[in-house]
């Protein structure tokens, strides 16, 4: 059994879009209307045929809620791995993504906190 697509709830599907493609490197596999809603799977630029990362509107009170108590209690969403987390660091610093950890040793890993700037804290690692 393989993972092939996890969500990430997103508060505005076309802004997390533009932010997961233009500022984190990912690549649009599909974008499909689905009702109001789009279902907009991205995967790694380094993996195209991975697992796909489907960003999921909050439009459900539950989801919104999840999303919302997370944030507020500073816990991330989801993790991404990164080859050289200083360098990402700085090169997101540049692109204006805010961090609410800078790149903090952890046992063998280093990681950092970001926003997505809609709605999620996301956590990179460096093992």
């Amino acid at each position: 059994m393989d993972v092939i697509v996890t969500s990430l709830f997103v508060d505005d599907q076309e802004k997390a879009l533009e932010f997961y493609t233009d500022i984190l490197g990912f690549v649009k596999k599909h974008d499909e209307p689905v009702g109001e809603y789009r279902w907009i799977a991205l995967v790694s630029r380094e993996n195209q045929e991975g697992t796909e990362l489907l960003l999921e509107p909050n439009n459900h009170p539950a989801s919104r809620e999840y999303q919302d108590k997370i944030y507020s209690e500073g816990i991330p969403a989801t993790m991404f791995g990164v080859n050289d987390i200083h360098s990402e660091y700085e090169r997101l610093k540049e692109k204006g993504v805010k961090f609410s950890m800078d790149p903090t040793e952890a046992g063998d890993m280093t990681i950092a906190v970001l926003d997505d700037t809609c709605g999620n804290l996301i956590q990179l690692i460096e093992q």
